[in-house]
């Protein structure tokens, strides 16, 4: 399948930028660029500060993702699956749709980099993927208790005054069951297997062709699956605790930022905000890096805390989004040196390789 070749997943992606950019330009319609550029230029060389979290963030995940390989794979070097981490990344939050790709990427490069069969890339994908969002519906938890009389007291859209609170701690128990039970339902060893008669169920002839002539390969990621044993599942709650850790630089980036541009507040109020703006990307998944949709969601909560200097608020967002530009530019070089093309990600997806 060729990138040319139009999917529902790209073309949900390509209306999701169109409206990103919408939303874009609909929160900086009137905000001083003048004004704005000043009062980051204010900031200095402090503002190299910003780089860090994102960075911690990337070497924390790349270190929880080496504990959940199958415990055959041994000896996975740092560094290589360190570059995997940011060119996958950057694959799936910069491109219309780009979770598809940038996941399927994984297991690929896993094998090409570092020669790790692909049963067991792809058994390591999928238990980090539901680790992660096991630790995502922690995080959103704990930041929702944390921060609950600040939620209480932002407006949302449609519903009454004082609901947001209890909302985040209902949507962080629901992700977290939902999670774990397809993460305990991965590692009893036949998920595979059944996603695969499942799938066989499709009427098309060559659909079912396909999954025929691949069915080993469903078999034998069930087996990697297989071994993890008793002990070995114990070690998932230390991966759980660095995925959790992981989650909070995102807040912590807020915080360093805000607190940089002068902005009075609290760890707890950006711990809230970021927690809930994480919920509302989520929600938004076909926008890429949640354009658009990330501006008015913290546009609402600067509203809500009283800060209405339009140039504290241009400054925030157009830091963060800078900072992003730099780390995504930063893995397409990464990727471009490798020798890594997007339809690499594509040829494992359509199974021709």
């Amino acid at each position: 399948m060729q990138l040319t070749k139009k999917s529902g997943s790209t073309l949900a992606g390509y209306i999701g930028l169109g409206l990103g950019i919408v939303l874009v330009v609909l929160q900086f319609r009137h905000i001083d660029f003048a004004g704005v550029i000043e009062r980051i230029s204010s900031i200095g060389f402090s503002s190299v500060i910003i780089l860090f979290p994102f960075l911690a963030l990337h070497i924390l995940e790349t270190f929880a993702w080496i504990k959940v390989f199958p415990p055959s794979i041994t000896a996975i070097p740092f560094s290589k699956l360190l570059k995997i981490q940011f060119i996958a990344e950057t694959v799936s939050m910069t491109l219309p749709a780009g979770v598809a790709v940038g996941e399927p990427l994984r297991p690929f490069l896993c094998h090409r980099f570092i020669g790790i069969p692909l049963p067991a890339g792809v058994a390591s994908v999928a238990v980090r993927k539901l680790m992660l969002g096991v630790a995502q519906g922690i995080y959103t938890i704990i930041g929702a208790i944390a921060g609950f009389s600040f939620l209480q007291t932002v407006p949302i859209p449609i519903f009454p005054l004082g609901v947001l609170g209890y909302i985040m701690v209902g949507a962080g128990v629901l992700i977290f069951l939902i999670f774990l039970f397809l993460l305990l339902l991965l590692l009893n060893g036949s998920a595979a297997q059944s996603v695969h008669r499942l799938l066989m169920l499709v009427p098309f002839k060559k659909v079912k062709k396909w999954l025929l002539d691949r069915e080993r390969g469903f078999l034998d990621t069930d087996e990697e699956l297989k071994s993890f044993d008793a002990p070995f599942a114990g070690r998932l709650l230390f991966v759980l605790l660095i995925y959790i850790i992981a989650w909070f630089m995102l807040a912590i980036e807020s915080y360093i930022i805000l607190r940089l541009l002068g902005v009075e507040i609290t760890f707890l109020q950006v711990f809230a905000m970021d927690t809930a703006i994480t919920m509302l990307r989520v929600l938004f998944f076909f926008i890429p890096s949640g354009l658009g949709v990330q501006e008015l969601g913290y546009r609402l909560f600067f509203q809500t805390l009283g800060l209405h200097d339009v140039a504290d608020y241009g400054a925030f967002v157009l830091l963060r989004r800078f900072k992003e530009l730099l780390w995504y530019s930063f893995g397409y070089g990464v990727m471009f040196f490798s020798g890594v093309h997007l339809h690499d990600a594509e040829e494992v997806k359509s199974g021709n390789l």
